[in-house]
């Protein structure tokens, strides 16, 4: 295998790169330096195929489309079920788990084996589910698929094995827990009501047992008939029928009294003693009319019925019940307690709620203690024990959604005072006015892991707010929140018509961010076309925010021929301003016909007091130019120990000194190349009778590609008006996409269907001459688009993909593509060829595959840094790849990864200390100073959506290269450190997930892990350092994964325990007259009831019995191999020490009753001894 890898590796060597003589690899100035082969490096890689494994590790957020609802009360873990099929297990931080059903279906409803370490749902199809929680990853025991019924409701009385199922048909249906197999027993619909009724009952809605006598099972029917079933007598004792439909029942404790919620927003008491008519019929909402009527409310879903020891009055809690008359009220939790009425208003819809009580026995005093609610979009915990019901701070990340998610960014071992600076700073935010009661759902057991490092999440959002998230190991907690809103001015009443004309919706929606741990300085790409920078700083500061302005657009028409451009460079003057004229302020009467030089959003141009924390420094923003709005930005980079900012977008490039607040360069892409373009593109004459207000529209040629182009990012630019907004799916209409992903820079077909040439576009299409492509419209990798399959469309689309021969004699159309810049990065390398020591550099890729070297000149004393101009002049140094170019990495002559530059973070607003003045302290990592005995030079890794490339710097020479895939295009590429190792990661658009060895790109790991079902994933999909990345799997969910077998392995160490052995309370003394004249006298055996002796065998057409996989899908990360047996060894070993030890637990618990029965009986019989029989 290792001869066959040589043999490989000499064949990618020799294999031409640039055929032709393309310039690909080629410079503009220097004479080409030999270049080391790859045996002439002799790198030792040590990554193989066996470090390298997929699996999810833990799910975060909120539950998306949550549908149920389910509690422990003697464990005390919580459990949520969605529409998609998802069970989201909670208790004390750290206890996380979420499990999914294979098929997808929607949960109806979950029952927990109290303190059993199971439990039981029910899913949309027909199906029930038993899960095993004794391990930490769940697993599926067994599953019951009803053939020829529809499962409406479930109730398994506490400790019982026999599961009650109510389906749609009004029968009701008996399930043994254990062996998952239907009871002959069944109570037929048609039994359970009198024969003299005509009508259906309708769908079973209610099932509990009488706390008085468990032999006794109420039924409640959606049409308003209850039945009181006699399980032993297999009769009805009495039937109820109402007039209005019931949708929930609940008893008091004593077992004679019930309540029922009604759809007319009624409550109903009835007695048992008379089950004529209910004893009380109240509307809890509804006011009496005029005429004695009562006004008509809403349903009430759900009611429950609640006793407490302190109060002779009983907690009633219902949902709904509202008027009508009373339009736009939220929803509304009531609780009645007494003649107090205290109606709790949410801020989305109540999906459940559940009453959380000190006892599991159902006919002891309840005593509530909290009310948990699941509301579609929140979750909220209610405290029943003090007087004006406060709720609970939530410890889980319940609000990563407070603002739909834009955009995400993952940091693993970060610097280690960052974490606890940025708490101390968010701590000062907190709102107040919680329970002061520890929070209630605190099962489980969880303990941090020895292997952990800082790991910090950050998520940008639609309303222009920044949250920082502490990932260490599994958990998730939010650190700081900022908010760039408060940097613009918030619009007039008189400018709110522009304004909105100007941005549809969320103006400040964050759209990329750049972070350097190391010096926190921070940066902030808006959808705006704004960048904002921060410093962090631990004091509060009042300053004025600096405001930079660019007219970043490509107006070709105007120049006429390349050597124009070379004569005219867009290079800054020394003095560092802006080349372009000073646009006017944004508060100018500017005609709404022509707006240009106009930002979209007002920077504050006052004194601002900032709090400590994150502090604006700068604003970048871009320009309308001749009506159209500024392109949206696509790239950004930021180095702090070059005080430089970098960003482009599918205009050109621009680079800002943030230190001196200058612009040093703004450049069209086709202005960066000079007379090294690659494909000689030449610009058009100007036409005379074309105004110069179509600039970019009739640059494109395409007035649906522009307004395509400009609907890619996290935002779109819609219609003739050009406004800016963001879809509120990430907000919804990406949540269903369908079709399959084409390539960011190849051509959409408007709404799905192909151009016809004699449509609105026919006669643009025919200026072009026959056979020659529509103009393409290049974009990043942020801005890309699934469209759907068109068939006619194939021979275009294939035109337009950048599979083709890259050579100079492309169409015309591709000399006149606009190009956009794609990624950015700053680096110690070499801008050309003859260079013998690395400078500061910056490389850009761009969408046509191209890579540009700028190298820079800055000063290095701090005090010429600050007043000297820095120099930019582009080289025409120029590297060629098949696709956009996505991503760059540097590593060294030893194969290690190169980082970049920084500098030492320094609080600028401290008090001075003039013992210790403050000074710019700067970290290199260079690459001659970390190999001397390698050799000058370093290697360069470049990644674009089609192919990966190393290069050797600085000649320049291609010594790898490998093609990542061609049917599909990758979406996300990082340089990653894994297993102190370095290595490239690759996610595609059809979902698969690749890692290539560095630096000899060979393939360690292909598997098609997650199918692109929507752009949300494209747009979050990030890798991250230790083999972790992570994705929004859902509008308010984000979930992270590994690629690192290790963690793999480990993961079962780092998750949390759910099932922890505690004894089950003692059932309450009843006392002896209670127990002799009260019921339940006559004991209940369900199994000589149930059982196949007595009721005999289920029909087997009626429900399908499906094994489950045991505890084995609870190692699933582990399997594979060696390690997979011997992590199912140790998980075995686990289970049964943890059985052994609940078994040792057992027995000294009777132990300790013997003993103690022993020494009563002694002391009664010591009493007892001397008396005669009358004396009893």
């Amino acid at each position: 295998m290792k001869k066959f890898r040589k043999v490989l590796d000499g064949l990618t060597t020799s294999s031409p790169v640039n055929p032709g003589g393309s310039p690909g690899c080629g410079s503009a100035a220097g004479t080409p330096s030999a270049a080391p082969t790859p045996r002439e490096l002799e790198i030792q890689e040590t990554l193989m195929s066996e470090h390298f494994q997929i699996c999810k590790t833990v799910r975060h957020g909120f539950p998306y489309q949550p549908t149920a609802l389910a509690f422990d009360p003697v464990q005390k873990i919580l459990a949520i079920g969605s529409r998609s099929g998802g069970i989201r297990i909670l208790g004390r931080p750290g206890v996380d788990c979420h499990s999914q059903h294979e098929s997808g279906a929607a949960v109806l409803q979950m029952q927990f084996l109290i303190n059993e370490g199971a439990l039981v749902t029910a899913c949309a199809d027909d199906t029930l589910h038993l899960w095993s929680l004794r391990q930490r990853l769940p697993a599926i025991l067994h599953s019951l698929k009803f053939n020829r019924e529809r499962i409406t409701f479930c109730h398994l009385p506490f400790q019982s094995k026999w599961l009650y199922v109510g389906t749609e048909r009004g029968n009701t249906h008996i399930v043994n827990i254990e062996s998952f197999i239907l009871s002959g027993y069944v109570i037929m619909w048609n039994k359970a009501i009198e024969l003299s009724t005509k009508t259906h009952p309708g769908p079973v809605v209610h099932l509990s047992d009488s706390p008085k006598d468990e032999g006794k099972l109420l039924i409640g029917f959606e049409s308003g008939t209850i039945v009181m079933w006699d399980l032993r007598a297999k009769r009805a004792d009495f039937r109820i029928y109402y007039d209005e439909a019931i949708h929930s029942v609940s008893w008091h404790h004593e077992g004679r009294q019930f309540m029922c919620s009604h759809s007319d927003g009624s409550l109903s008491m009835w007695n048992m003693r008379n089950t004529a008519k209910p004893f009380q019929v109240t509307f809890p909402h509804g006011k009496t009319q005029r005429d004695g009527r009562k006004e008509s409310c809403k349903p009430i879903l759900k009611v429950e019925y609640k006793t407490s020891r302190n109060s002779s009055e009983a907690f009633v809690i219902f949902s709904g019940g509202l008027s009508y008359d009373k339009a736009g009220r939220r929803p509304t939790l009531t609780i009645m307690h007494g003649k107090a009425i205290t109606v709790l208003e949410m801020d989305y819809p109540i999906v459940d709620f559940m009453v959380l009580c000190e006892t599991p026995y159902l006919n002891e005093v309840q005593e509530p203690y909290a009310v948990v609610v699941l509301l579609e979009k929140d979750f909220v915990v209610v405290d029943l024990t003090q007087s004006n019901f406060p709720i609970f701070e939530n410890p889980y990340p319940m609000d990563v959604h407070e603002s739909p998610v834009t955009c995400t960014a993952y940091f693993a071992d970060c610097p280690p005072d960052i974490i606890p600076v940025l708490y101390s700073i968010g701590a000062k935010h907190k709102k107040t006015g919680y329970s002061h009661k520890e929070w209630p759902v605190s099962g489980g057991t969880w303990t941090v892991g020895s292997q952990t490092y800082p790991e910090i999440i950050i998520t940008g959002h639609a309303d222009g707010s920044i949250k920082f998230w502490d990932a260490t190991a599994i958990t998730l907690q939010m650190l700081y929140k900022l908010k760039t809103s408060k940097v613009f001015e918030k619009p007039k009443t008189g400018d709110m018509g522009r304004s909105a004309d100007l941005v549809e919706e969320d103006p400040y929606a964050v759209q990329m961010i750049s972070w350097c741990p190391q010096s926190r300085i921070f940066c902030v790409v808006g959808i705006s076309a704004h960048v904002i920078l921060y410093r962090f700083s631990k004091h509060d500061a009042n300053t004025i925010i600096t405001s930079l302005e660019l007219r970043l657009q490509c107006e070709m028409e105007d120049v006429i021929s390349p050597s124009d451009t070379e004569n005219t460079p867009c290079f800054s003057d020394p003095s560092g301003h802006s080349p372009q004229p000073q646009p006017p302020s944004p508060r100018s009467n500017t005609p709404d016909s022509v707006r240009d030089s106009i930002p979209c959003l007002k920077v504050k141009d006052r004194m601002i007091r900032m709090p400590p924390g994150y502090q604006a420094e700068l604003v970048v923003q871009l320009l309308w130019v001749d009506g159209e709005p500024p392109q949206q930005i696509t790239c950004l980079d930021l180095n702090s120990a070059y005080g430089l900012l970098a960003l482009g977008n599918c205009n050109g490039l621009a680079v800002v000194d943030y230190l001196q607040k200058t612009i040093l360069l703004c450049m069209s892409t086709l202005e960066l190349y000079g007379s090294a373009d690659p494909f000689q593109r030449l610009t058009r004459s100007p036409r005379k009778n074309r105004q110069s207000t179509s600039g970019l529209t009739e640059l494109s040629d395409n007035q649906v590609s522009l307004d395509l182009e400009r609907s890619k990012s996290p935002t779109s630019v819609k219609g003739p008006g050009r406004k800016l907004s963001l879809p509120t799916d990430l907000k919804t209409d990406l949540d269903h996409v369908n079709g399959h992903c084409t390539s960011p820079t190849s051509q959409p077909c408007p709404s799905g269907r192909a151009r016809v040439p004699g449509g609105p576009e026919g006669p643009r299409l025919a200026r072009r001459g026959p056979g020659r492509p529509p103009f393409r419209k290049a974009q990043s990798a942020a801005c890309m688009e699934v469209s759907l399959p068109v068939s006619s469309l194939t021979e275009e689309s294939r035109e337009n993909s950048f599979s083709r021969s890259r050579s100079s004699s492309v169409s015309s159309i591709d000399r006149e593509t606009k190009e956009a810049v794609t990624t950015l990065q700053f680096a110690e390398s070499y801008g050309r060829k003859s260079d013998s020591l690395p400078t500061p550099c910056l490389w850009v890729g761009t969408s046509l595959g191209l890579v540009l070297i700028i190298p820079m000149s800055i000063p290095t004393d701090e005090q010429e840094r600050q007043e000297d101009p820095v120099t930019v002049a582009p080289t025409g140094t120029v590297l060629m790849l098949k696709g956009s170019v996505l991503r760059f990495g540097f590593l060294d002559c030893g194969g290690a990864l190169i980082n970049s530059p920084y500098e030492v973070w320094r609080d600028q607003h401290a008090p001075d200390d003039p013992d210790r003045p403050r000074k710019r302290k700067l970290v290199n990592f260079s690459p001659s100073s970390s190999q001397e005995a390698c050799g000058d030079g370093h290697l360069a890794v470049v990644c674009s959506e089609r192919q990966a490339k190393v290069f050797y710097m600085p000649s320049q020479a291609c010594l790898y290269v490998h093609n990542i895939t061609e049917s599909s295009f990758v979406l996300r590429a990082d340089v990653v450190s894994v297993s102190n190792s370095v290595c490239l990661a690759c996610f595609c658009a059809n979902g698969h997930i690749m890692i290539l060895s560095l630096p000899s790109l060979r393939p360690l790991l292909d598997v098609s892990y997650l199918p692109l079902t929507d752009m949300r994933i494209a747009r979050t999909f990030c890798f991250t350092n230790g083999g972790q990345a992570l994705y929004l799997c859902s509008p308010t969910e984000i979930q992270r994964i590994t690629y690192s077998q290790e963690m793999c392995v480990n993961l079962q160490e780092t998750l949390g325990e759910l099932f922890t052995p505690i004894e089950t309370p003692e059932a309450q003394n009843r006392g002896f007259l209670k127990g002799f004249f009260g019921g339940n006298a006559q004991t209940f055996d369900r199994e000589e009831l149930f059982g196949e002796a007595s009721a005999g065998k289920a029909s087997r057409s009626l429900a399908q019995h499906i094994p489950g996989q045991g505890g084995i899908e609870g190692m699933k990360a582990a399997a594979g191999g060696v390690v997979g047996d011997l992590a199912r060894a140790r998980i075995a070993l686990d289970e049964r020490g943890q059985r052994l030890g609940e078994l040792e637990e057992r027995t000294a618990l009777m132990m300790t009753s013997a003993e103690t029965f022993s020494k009563h009986a002694h002391e009664l019989m010591l009493k007892c001894k001397d008396k005669k029989w009358y004396q009893f």
